[in-house]
């Protein structure tokens, strides 16, 4: 087998699930290790990129549900780009309440 030939074929459902699963841990790394808001979004968006493989990936391998996982993907999709909205607005207040980005900060913006 060829390059182009392993390249456009389907992939095995194993190694869609470990892609996603090695995205999912980086994303919860990122979401437990970091202090700044910023770096904590882009895990939560890595968390649910792996969720969004999963969902196209299993939507393969069902027979006659082939556009339901991609419709999921999409929900999800749109989900997150709302979610990134509300938390950038967020972390743009904290930053000038404080002039940086630090979640241990947002503890004090309680009214």
């Amino acid at each position: 087998m060829n390059w182009q030939d392993y390249l456009f074929s389907r992939r095995p459902l194993e190694t869609l699930l470990v892609l996603s699963a090695v995205i999912f841990a980086c994303g919860l790394y990122t979401i437990m290790t970091r202090r700044n808001a910023v770096s904590i979004l882009m895990g939560v968006e890595l968390v649910l990129n792996a969720a969004n493989i999963n969902f196209v990936a299993f939507s393969q391998y069902v027979p006659r549900a082939d556009i339901h996982g991609t419709v999921f993907a999409i929900f999800v999709i749109v989900l997150a780009a709302a979610e990134a909205a509300v938390a950038l607005a967020i972390i743009i207040g904290i930053y000038q309440n404080f002039g940086r980005v630090d979640v241990d900060q947002a503890e004090s913006m309680k009214g």
